[in-house]
């Protein structure tokens, strides 16, 4: 089976299910594991590399406004590829390609592949694509192995859980200019980790919000994971930003309870790594909870003086 993979959080499975050799392509953004980046990319973003987020913002809207695609499908490589299987989504028309981009390339196709669609909104989704993935490349069994692992973890952030009576009201911040707060999977991830997200809607999408209700909203821990940005990037952006006064009266700022995550690999992609995710955010809002070295390194305490951060201790 030849497999081209246009979505990262699928590429990320299918190398879990074994599919090395046998994906051929993938595109621009998929980077986990690092031998995704030696595969033939197929797709490319129409975004400029040097945009600001704010120009990213309003590029974005400008090309959804005129019905136009985000990105490029290389229809002569994908041809060249001869996959059997593609996979792609249709949830967001924002962070990979869908099945629109790819109509024109397979209407030149003389054998047809076959194309996976995912579209998941919520934890539960997520979880159930990887039994979908599993199934269409005859790896059921090796996917069902994989979220018991999954189950078997998230059972230990629990039970690591147990006797914190905190419930700390949680903001996550999806895009910084301007503000979005997550959706779809992320109000659950929050649940999951002990915590009650005041803003977000789960299964629904992700929302633009304004200064005034991340200040209203008087959240006790603040999370900063901006789509696709590393918690280096996250923190820097945020470090960057002309706030209002008001915002140090936050209870999370006050308390330099503000974290920036590595969204990029463990809050907007739909993958297993959500796990990792979850528990870093328990770490966040549980500073007592025991946690592993792997996840203290996928978030960033922000001070409050808003000109350093430090790694989020063991």
């Amino acid at each position: 089976m030849r497999i081209v993979s246009l979505l990262p959080s699928a590429t990320e499975v299918l190398f879990a299910l074994g599919f090395d050799r046998e994906i051929v392509g993938v595109s621009h953004e998929c980077d986990f594991p690092a031998r995704a980046k030696t595969k033939t990319a197929v797709i490319h973003s129409r975004l400029p590399h040097d945009a600001s987020p704010a120009e990213i913002d309003r590029l974005v809207r400008d090309y959804l406004a005129r019905g136009e695609s985000l990105y490029a499908v290389d229809s002569d490589v994908l041809q060249a590829l001869a996959p059997d299987l593609i996979v792609t989504q249709d949830l967001c028309h924002v962070c990979a390609a869908s099945p629109d981009d790819l109509a024109s390339t397979l209407a030149r196709f003389r054998k047809r592949p076959e194309v996976l669609c995912l579209n998941p909104q919520d934890l539960g989704d997520v979880w159930r694509d990887v039994l979908w993935m599993g199934e269409e490349t005859l790896r059921f069994p090796r996917a069902q192995e994989l979220l018991e692992k999954v189950g078997v973890r998230l059972g230990e952030i629990q039970k690591d859980l147990d006797g914190q009576s905190e419930r700390p009201r949680v903001v996550l911040l999806e895009w910084l200019q301007p503000f979005y707060v997550g959706g779809h999977w992320v109000p659950e991830m929050i649940q999951f980790s002990g915590g009650v997200d005041v803003l977000g809607k789960p299964a629904m999408p992700s929302r633009r919000v304004t200064t005034e209700e991340v200040i209203e909203a008087a959240p006790d821990v603040l999370l900063i994971a901006p789509c696709g940005y590393r918690k280096e990037q996250a923190a820097a952006e945020y470090l960057s930003m002309s706030l209002p006064d008001e915002w140090r009266n936050i209870p999370a700022v006050r308390a330099e309870r503000v974290y920036a995550l590595d969204a990029n690999s463990y809050v907007s992609r739909p993958s297993l790594r959500l796990v990792t995710g979850i528990a870093a955010m328990a770490k966040a809002m549980h500073p007592a909870m025991r946690c592993r070295p792997e996840v203290a390194s996928t978030m960033r305490q922000i001070t409050e003086s808003g000109r350093s951060f430090h790694t989020a201790r063991a």
